[in-house]
């Protein structure tokens, strides 16, 4: 791990601009003033939520509001910018083209780090096998320090004493803006539409997701998705019980998680539900087994590990209906992988903004799966042409009406479902608001 008590110039000592003051902007200027290098900070906000923190802990911060300029870039000799900003903007591809070094965060960490690093990425199920792998890591009496994308932003895991492995979530925007980091193990999980308001493509998407493999030491796959294939050397897991890949489904009357042709745990005792649960349980099997972790303590974490809160939560079953939420399924392949994962009928909520994704992907699954849908937020318009004539389709005005009608509707032995396949900006800040919202109002309108 790097010592924050060792010597300032482990970095070249350059001029650095910090682009955007969210989480990780905060915790990259705080890592860089502390070590002390010359550091700027610029937001579009004039209080951006970070600000007033970092301006408590150094005096003479120097922090610039408003867009980014051409005269803060030609100070600095290096950008280091926040992932909800994006690389492809005309004054910071400028900028590279003028010859400044442009990365994020997470390649900071990686020019700093010296123990072992998984990198976990995929469009869905990312925290869940992040933090399921930690577990399996604490199991085995090793230590994990677990972040990145979720919770703890790297750079403030190197303060963290005594590290056996470094597990990371990363995101497409982080590993656009990562080039030398040397994962252990990296593991992408699965790929669909999404964030193409930032790509130009969905090709586009998946080349940067698969910038997880470079560098990457042992590269596990999901054979059920060939676009999540890096070669043929690939440790492979898939839902397939035919399928040849090192970690697979068995089936015997019913099905197991296994390595191989030997069963390890039958699903019915995993700790969390759904056959996209499964390939997360696979995934993060292929990851600790490759790490060394004893399959005494992976199956231990696996029966133990109950989620993680908005993702496919269990919030209450009143009158033999369940209510379950999945506020992070915000993107067209979680949400379905969500309805799939269900052995009820569902009454889904869902909406908000859509961010340019073909919603009738979903349209099987709605088919199939699903008894009624109600739509609320600014994509309301959108997603009813998509799924029109898979279910019967409403239109509500808020989480609290959702809920109200699905109680009216539902019948026992039926699932209501919050799985938005949408971003949640336009009715909420964040996806947990959205959640938390879901969970007061089921609570409220079921007495449970």
């Amino acid at each position: 791990m790097f010592n924050v008590n060792e010597k300032s110039t482990a970095l070249p000592d350059v001029n650095y601009l910090v682009v955007g003051l969210g989480l990780s902007g905060y915790s990259s200027a705080r890592f860089l003033l502390q070590h002390g290098y010359r550091c700027r900070v610029q937001d579009t906000r004039d209080l951006p939520p970070y600000l007033t923190r970092l301006r408590d802990e150094f005096d003479g911060l120097e922090f610039v509001a408003g867009p980014l300029r051409s005269d803060m870039t030609e100070w600095a000799d290096v950008l280091v910018v926040s992932p909800g900003i994006s690389v492809r903007q005309d004054v910071i591809q400028q900028a590279r083209d003028d010859g400044k070094t442009v990365l994020g965060d997470v390649e900071l960490f990686a020019q700093l780090v010296d123990r072992p690093v998984v990198a976990i990425t995929g469009s869905n199920g990312k925290s869940t096998v992040t933090t399921l792998v930690g577990e399996m890591i604490r199991r085995d009496d090793r230590s994990a320090a677990v972040g990145g994308n979720l919770g703890t932003p790297a750079l403030d895991l190197l303060e963290q004493q005594e590290v056996d492995f470094y597990v990371l979530e990363l995101s497409s925007y982080q590993l656009e803006t990562t080039s030398s980091l040397s994962p252990r193990v990296a593991v992408l999980l699965n790929l669909c539409e999404d964030h193409l308001d930032r790509y130009a493509s969905y090709a586009d998407y998946v080349e940067t997701k698969l910038l997880v493999f470079r560098n990457a030491d042992i590269c596990v796959s999901n054979l059920d998705d060939p676009l999540t294939r890096h070669d043929a050397r690939d440790v492979g897991f898939s839902l397939d019980p035919h399928s040849d890949a090192e970690f697979h489904l068995l089936e015997d009357g019913a099905y197991w998680l296994a390595h191989r042709k030997e069963a390890w745990l039958p699903v019915d005792r995993l700790g969390i539900s759904g056959r996209h649960n499964w390939a997360n349980a696979l995934a993060a099997m292929a990851v600790a087994y490759r790490l060394g972790i004893s399959r005494e303590a992976i199956v231990d974490a696996l029966q133990d590990f109950r989620g993680i809160a908005h993702r496919s939560q269990w919030v209450a079953e009143s009158n033999g209906v369940e209510w379950i939420n999945d506020s992070k399924a915000t993107n067209v392949g979680a949400a379905q992988a969500s309805i799939e994962g269900r052995d009820r009928p569902v009454i889904l909520i869902a909406g908000g903004q859509s961010k340019g994704a073909d919603m009738s992907v979903m349209l099987a699954s709605i088919q199939k799966k699903v008894k009624l849908v109600l739509l609320l937020g600014e994509d309301t318009e959108r997603l009813q042409q998509a799924w029109q004539g898979a279910t019967v389709i409403e239109r509500v005005d808020s989480m609290r009406q959702a809920v109200e009608r699905a109680r009216q509707v539902a019948e026992p032995g039926d699932c209501v479902l919050l799985a938005p396949a949408c971003a949640s900006f336009d009715m909420y800040a964040k996806f947990e608001d959205r959640g938390d919202d879901f969970i007061q109002c089921v609570a409220e309108v079921t007495h449970v």
